[in-house]
């Protein structure tokens, strides 16, 4: 099983410190997260400069609120970061939930499922160099992979099982005790398995921590908190944090044992320290 980083979002121009680090250690891949209304770093923008600046690490967005983007566009940026990273890149993408997101990007957030499977089928066509209609073109570049970056689906409700069987390669879980998780990934199987699938979904899930000194845990919580808020799950996701070297090597144990195939550990404090404090307790 594969162990990731979630980057952290506070110190953008410490990112490439991050994944310079991360690179050189054994850790399978790099995420980072989406808002619009927050000072979190644009995550396309960001992994593409991160290509530059590593060689063998994956990166992710985790997630990415595609119902905010365009898709023409959406799909030949998830190209050409594949297309530059020599395949290294994975598109996790999700809905969100925060109306200021969507009404700061001028879309209905109503219809945002409906939305997002038309992007879905439509970015499909695109990778696979499929015109879009009569008077459009195919959208280039082809992306390093046949028919697309890999692309996982986050979320908790049916539907999402249902787009993983459909359009994707797998499911991103987040926030979720593993005994809460195992439920998700059965359904994610089964909907894979109704659907007519071959193989499996790709199972992946994601657990706040952080290691370091006080003021890193410290850090950490109040990133977390200040994200999350004014969710009532504010406190819970703050104080839910790993902090110690042994929650962190027992939750991914855990989590291996559900059959996931990569955890995330997301790492909110700037602290870069803590990508070898983090290989350190892994591995």
């Amino acid at each position: 099983m594969s162990v990731g980083l979630g980057l952290p979002i506070a110190a953008p121009e410490q990112l490439p410190t991050w994944a310079r680090r991360a690179d050189a250690s054994p850790f399978s891949t790099l995420a980072l997260l989406d808002r619009l209304v927050y000072a979190n770093p644009e995550p396309l923008v960001t992994l593409a400069t991160l290509v530059g600046t590593t060689e063998r690490v994956r990166l992710q967005t985790e997630v990415l609120l595609a119902p905010l983007h365009r898709t023409a566009l959406l799909a030949k940026q998830a190209a050409t970061l594949d297309l530059l990273s020599g395949g290294r890149f994975t598109l996790g993408i999700g809905i969100g939930g925060r109306p200021d997101d969507y009404l700061a990007a001028g879309i209905e957030q109503r219809t945002r499922g409906r939305r997002l499977d038309d992007q879905m089928a439509r970015m499909r066509r695109m990778w696979n160099g499929q015109p879009l209609g009569d008077e459009v073109g195919p959208v280039g570049p082809a992306p390093a992979r046949p028919g697309g970056p890999e692309v996982l689906f986050g979320g908790f409700v049916p539907a999402v099982m249902n787009r993983v069987a459909r359009w994707g390669d797998g499911f991103l879980g987040a926030a979720l005790p593993p005994a809460h998780m195992d439920r998700l990934f059965r359904d994610v199987e089964a909907a894979w398995a109704k659907q007519g699938r071959a193989g499996r979904p790709r199972l992946v899930a994601q657990v706040n921590a952080a290691l370091g000194p006080e003021e890193t845990v410290a850090a950490a919580r109040r990133e977390a908190h200040a994200y999350y808020h004014p969710s009532p799950f504010a406190d819970h996701v703050a104080e839910g944090i790993l902090t110690t070297p042994r929650a962190v090597r027992d939750a991914v144990a855990a989590f291996r044992a559900i059959g996931a195939d990569e955890v995330m550990l997301y790492c909110w404090a700037p602290d870069p320290e803590q990508v070898e404090r983090m290989a350190d307790a892994v591995f």
